[in-house]
Parts: C-alpha cells; sequence; structure tokens
C-alpha cells in the first residue's frame, strides 16, 4: 500500500479528464502532458468536468493502482 508521509508526492491535474480513461491513457497523460515519470512513488489526481469524481493513478511495485471516489447529491470538490 502507499506510505501516506511526508516524502509523499501528489501531483494535480487540474484540467478536466474524460472518465472513461483507464490507467494506460491516464499513465500517458501524466508522461505527455505533466511531464513527470508515472511510475515514481507519486500520486496524480483527475476530475471530471463536474468535479463530482476524482481519480488516483499510483504506482506500486510492479504495477498501477487505480482509485476513484464519487460524490453524492450536488457535492464537488474544489481544486485550489
Amino acid at each position: 500500500m502507499f506510505r501516506f508521509d511526508e516524502n509523499l508526492k501528489v501531483y494535480l491535474y487540474r484540467d478536466p479528464v474524460d472518465f472513461r480513461y483507464g490507467m494506460n491513457s491516464l499513465s500517458i497523460l501524466v508522461e505527455q502532458a505533466m511531464r513527470l515519470n508515472p511510475m515514481d512513488s507519486s500520486l496524480y489526481v483527475f476530475t471530471n468536468r463536474r468535479c463530482d469524481r476524482v481519480k488516483i493513478l499510483g504506482w506500486q511495485d510492479n504495477g498501477f493502482w487505480l482509485m476513484l471516489k464519487r460524490l453524492e447529491a450536488n457535492d464537488r470538490f474544489v481544486w485550489p
């Protein structure tokens, strides 16, 4: 599992993402648009246009994790 400590880097992709994207498409987005290595020990956070869902992509040892959170009702994520 991920170590949530002071050394963990979290990168926020501020533009909305098509939530049909899976691990491969998001890792390509990290590599090409963000110019970062998707296989380092960081987490990469993405949201959809309505900001009611978030996907978090992370690499651990030998594969990707893809986590999804969906808010109910009228709740929204607020980006800085």
